[in-house]
């Protein structure tokens, strides 16, 4: 997939997808600043969808290498996704049996998180991950990674030194993947043919009905329905044949599949079914999506001057990659958010990419004495609030903006 303007579908290569939700020229969501005034590269972020095969897909690709090669989201970082790696583990263990001398891979396996579970259940594992300094956090956690990107080339080295894997998975990385089909057809060469497959990818269903716009940023290239993704293991020659629902990014599906067409499960039966009679592949409501958005970011920033104009006192938490493109859509800087709490050390002491607010340990943020929390990783909204009211006995309010309408929360 050439970099640049986007010319043809990323699943199905047909020409010139349709653009219908412009958000303007953004940084890199993760490009976070050393310091407050530092020039910064904009590129065009805009959705298109494709009429053929109905993906709805970004219509600028960035070098890979610049977004990937040095990454600051650490999987550990997360209870949520801690706790859900376990989950994971049973989840995938019921579908498919390792047999002894074999292996679990893992691609784009950041630290190693999800792969823990395997190896503490005696299973042999292997991730791949291309920004080095995640590899080398992975590889003192005692998880044996390559750093590499993957595709057929790479597959192909895997399979000569390790031979085929019974367990693969792919959680959260196909919409990131710039040459979509490669990827997939590394993962097919590198399966065992008795072995399973798991992608874990955004579900563009919930997407759309609860108005993640802010999930749309460079490295989310694609942004599959359940018809969209299996068009496109299907031309790679796998299968999907059961699926179930994940917590991660605010709600996406996890579909397993073979290289051996298999009986269906209820769960994909039912999917397809509700594709069909809904109309999550359809323009006309993606046009009205990118309408919603526009209103809804309008009313955050409503919310966020009457709180400012009342004297209250604002501090942001969690400079996620979703919140860069809120931030950056809406027009949000210091003079509504003065600073934003993250708690991954790698953030900290940096500037959020495009609006420039800094980033802050929760020790310093919290000495700010907020009156307002604005949740800006809203995906993990329980998990924060608890942590405010435990841990710093905060009895203020908390604005969270998704999903849906924004809303003030006591």
């Amino acid at each position: 997939m050439p970099l640049g303007p986007l010319a043809s579908c990323r699943v199905c290569g047909a020409p010139n997808p349709k653009p219908f939700f412009n958000l303007g020229e953004q940084p890199p969501a993760n490009s976070l600043l050393r310091r407050e005034d530092e020039k910064e590269k904009r590129y065009p972020l805009a959705l298109h969808w494709c009429n053929e095969c109905k993906l709805v897909q970004l219509g600028y690709t960035m070098d890979p290498k610049e977004l990937f090669s040095n990454y600051v989201w650490v999987t550990g970082t997360s209870k949520g996704a801690q706790e859900f790696a376990e989950k994971f583990y049973g989840e995938f263990m019921r579908r498919v049996t390792v047999p002894s001398g074999g292996y679990v891979l893992e691609v784009a396996s950041n630290d190693g998180t999800f792969l823990k579970p395997f190896m503490r259940n005696g299973h042999e594992v292997l991730g791949v991950d291309p920004a080095r300094n995640i590899v080398e956090v992975a590889e003192r956690n005692g998880i044996p990674t390559r750093c590499a990107f993957w595709g057929e080339e790479e597959a192909q080295m895997v399979l000569s030194e390790r031979g085929p894997a019974h367990v693969i998975f792919a959680r959260n990385v196909l919409p990131h993947v710039a040459n979509t089909v490669d990827f997939v057809r590394g993962l097919k060469r590198c399966l065992h043919k008795d072995g399973v497959v798991a992608i874990e990818a955004h579900d563009a269903r919930i997407i759309m009905d609860e108005l993640h716009y802010d999930s749309i940023y460079h490295e989310h290239l694609c942004y599959f329905t359940f018809r969209s993704l299996e068009r496109l293991l299907n031309d790679a020659g796998l299968y999907i044949f059961d699926m179930v629902r994940s917590p991660i990014s605010g709600g996406s599906m996890v579909v397993y599949a073979s290289g051996e067409k298999k009986e269906k499960s209820k769960a994909v039966r039912e999917r397809r079914a509700e594709e069909e009679g809904g109309s999550v592949n359809e323009l006309a409501a993606w046009e009205r999506f990118a309408e919603r958005a526009r209103a809804h970011k309008e009313k955050l920033l409503e919310i966020l001057r009457s709180v400012a104009a009342e004297g209250n006192r604002v501090v942001g938490w969690g400079a996620s990659a979703r919140s860069s493109t809120m931030l950056n859509f809406a027009g949000i800087t210091t003079d509504l958010l003065p600073a934003i709490i993250d708690l991954n050390p790698l953030k900290q002491g940096l500037y959020t990419a495009g609006t420039h607010v800094p980033i802050e340990s929760a020790e310093v943020g919290m000495r700010r004495d907020p009156t307002h929390i604005f949740i800006l990783a809203w995906n993990f909204a329980g998990e924060i609030m608890e942590k405010l009211k435990k841990e710093f006995h905060f009895h203020g309010e908390c604005l969270v903006p998704l999903p849906g309408e924004p809303r003030i929360v006591s």
